[in-house]
């Protein structure tokens, strides 16, 4: 293709200027970017069905008008497709595999820096577009992040508390100086421990949470009663401002409830008593997760992130090489977790990473540090 093969562009004084290698090679790579876009949306709507595929398919039709935009810029300029950035083949490869809430996290944060607010070749609407998809994707994560939040989050919890209290133990026990088996001894009774006090906490903790919501779940039995309430006092107002309506809303709703019932041969309507919160409730119910898989999850969680800081004990380590191998691999898993939490979140991985980091080794410093005084005094 040749140089003068390019589409020209009008400038503002209305003279055709042909596009620079610069502009081409970027216009270039927000094509490659759109179209891997795309099949994120794509690979992730094979994946669901209903409203939700609906949505993403909607995503990839928005991307494609984008791509559009390019291909009409570039012209003959277009050249062999090039690889998107490494950060969209990432997302790719998981939506391909996975199609995963950390997916639609990860897009939530990668539609939410587009650079086209601030690139003078692309349309504001296609600007506007960026927003409101990185909108978009927040309302489809946080479906999934409602679905796995319970679980997830005794997963994170579990797997900290394990890494963080464990590391600031044996850290502790061996600035004291004792013999390398105690602080093994200690690691170990540390993981069952603690693992056994996560999982009845969690279990206590959730258990607790779904009794509370129960307790506000309408009684189905009152439903009976509706055929047979007065009319003209109209009791069931009284329901519905109790629950939130205000006394107008409230008589209306209950009058409509009370003139249903009484043109249909079949009963009270379902869910005439909760006036939306059955839905509320069952979401709720969801998202905090059931007491056992709570229970489950922490335990072998805190004992998998226990673990970690005794295994140089378990291999023969002691004294400093042993707690450097161990604060090594601790800060490594924390780092891990910390960016998962980051990635569904859809805040910055590496922040919250770093963060996790600091307050595990925090911690760990702390107990070094009395271990070290405490050694010292006792000697």
């Amino acid at each position: 293709m040749t140089e003068h093969s390019a589409p020209t562009r009008i400038d503002e004084n209305g003279a055709a200027v042909s596009p620079t290698k610069a502009q081409v090679r970027r216009w270039r790579r927000y094509l490659a970017d759109e179209r891997a876009e795309a099949a994120v949306y794509r690979d992730l709507a094979s994946r669901r069905a209903g409203e939700e595929q609906q949505i993403l398919l909607g995503l990839v039709e928005a991307e494609e008008r984008h791509q559009q935009h390019w291909i009409e810029l570039l012209g003959a300029r277009i050249g062999r497709p090039i690889p998107s950035d490494l950060r969209t083949r990432v997302l790719t490869f998981f939506a391909r595999r996975y199609g995963s809430v950390f997916v639609l996290a990860l897009m939530q944060r990668a539609e939410s820096r587009s650079p086209y607010e601030d690139d003078v070749d692309a349309p504001p609407a296609m600007a506007a577009d960026e927003r409101i998809h990185g909108e978009v994707v927040r309302g489809l994560a946080e479906r999934g992040r409602s679905r796995l939040s319970g679980s997830f989050r005794a997963a994170v919890f579990g797997m900290n508390d394990g890494l963080v209290s464990n590391l600031a133990l044996v850290v502790g026990m061996s600035a004291t100086g004792v013999a390398t088996s105690v602080v093994l001894a200690s690691g170990i009774a540390g993981l069952l421990a603690g693992a056994l006090s996560m999982g009845a906490g969690e279990y206590v903790s959730v258990r607790s949470q779904r009794e509370l919501l129960e307790a506000s779940t309408p009684d189905p039995s009152a439903r009976k009663a509706l055929p047979h309430l007065d009319v003209e006092a109209n009791e069931l107002a009284l329901v519905y401002r109790a629950r939130g309506m205000t006394e107008e809303a409230a008589s209306e709703h209950a009058s409509e409830v009370l003139e249903r019932i009484a043109h249909s041969a079949d009963g009270p309507p379902t869910g005439a008593m909760s006036i939306g919160h059955d839905a509320e409730l069952a979401d709720a119910h969801e998202s905090i997760g059931t007491a056992w898989s709570a229970a489950i999850t922490s335990f072998f969680l805190f004992a998998a992130g226990a673990v970690i800081p005794v295994l140089p004990y378990l291999f023969g380590l002691s004294g400093l090489p042993a707690v450097a191998v161990a604060a090594a691999l601790v800060g490594i898993a924390l780092l891990l977790t910390g960016a998962s939490v980051g990635i569904l979140s859809g805040a910055s991985p590496l922040a919250r990473a770093l963060r996790q980091l600091g307050i595990g080794f925090g911690a760990a410093a702390v107990t070094y540090a009395l271990g070290l005084l405490f050694g010292t005094t006792v000697g």
